[in-house]
C-alpha cells in the first residue's frame, strides 16, 4: 500500500466527485478533513475555496490557513482526504489541526494510519512540534489510528450531545 498526498487540482475533478458520491452512496453525509467537499455543490467552487484557503494572502479570515490533500494510491484513485489547519480558533480549539477521511470501500486497509503519518510530516514542515486531533468516542477506528501515530489523550469535550476526546501527537 503506497499513497501520496497531493493538492487538489482541476484534473482530480471526476475522481473527486466519485469519491464524494461514494460517501453519500454509503449513507454518510460528512467527509471529515474535506474542507466542505460534502457541502459544496460545485467541484470548481470547492477547488477555488481550497486553493484560496491555502494561500496566506487570500484565505478566508473567518476560517484559518488550511492545506488540503487528496490521498492518492498508485493507480490515481483517491482513497482519502485530509486537511491541516495552521491555527486553532473558535470550534477548532476542540477539533484540532487535522481531519481526515478514508473512502468507504478502502477502509480497514491501513490508509488512515498512513494518511495521519504523512500529515505529521506536513505539520513538521510547517514548523509545528505537536499535532492536536479530536475524535468522537464511538469512532473506534479513528481512535486506533491516532493511537498508532503516537496520540496521547489530553482532554474530553461534548459536541452535539456526543463525547469526544482530544489527543496530542508530539512530532
Amino acid at each position: 500500500m503506497s499513497i501520496s498526498l497531493v493538492r487538489p487540482t482541476l484534473e482530480h475533478k471526476e475522481e473527486a466527485l466519485a469519491f464524494k458520491k461514494e460517501f453519500f452512496d454509503y449513507g454518510e453525509k460528512e467527509i471529515n478533513g474535506s474542507e466542505m467537499l460534502d457541502h459544496l455543490g460545485s467541484y470548481d467552487n470547492w477547488l477555488s475555496t481550497v486553493q484560496a484557503n491555502a494561500d496566506p494572502e487570500r484565505f478566508n479570515s473567518s476560517w484559518v490557513l488550511t492545506d488540503t490533500f487528496f490521498a492518492v494510491n498508485d493507480t490515481g484513485r483517491i482513497v482519502g482526504i485530509a486537511d491541516f489547519r495552521h491555527e486553532l480558533k473558535g470550534f477548532l480549539v476542540d477539533f484540532g489541526h487535522t481531519g481526515y477521511s478514508v473512502r468507504p470501500s478502502e477502509r480497514r486497509k491501513g490508509y488512515a494510519t498512513e494518511i495521519l503519518s504523512q500529515m505529521k510530516q506536513v505539520a513538521k514542515e510547517a514548523g509545528f512540534t505537536a499535532l492536536q486531533l479530536s475524535v468522537e468516542r464511538k469512532n473506534e477506528p479513528s481512535k486506533k489510528t491516532i493511537l498508532k501515530n503516537g496520540g496521547q489523550l489530553k482532554r474530553s469535550f461534548e459536541y452535539e450531545g456526543e463525547m469526544a476526546d482530544v489527543y496530542i501527537i508530539e512530532l
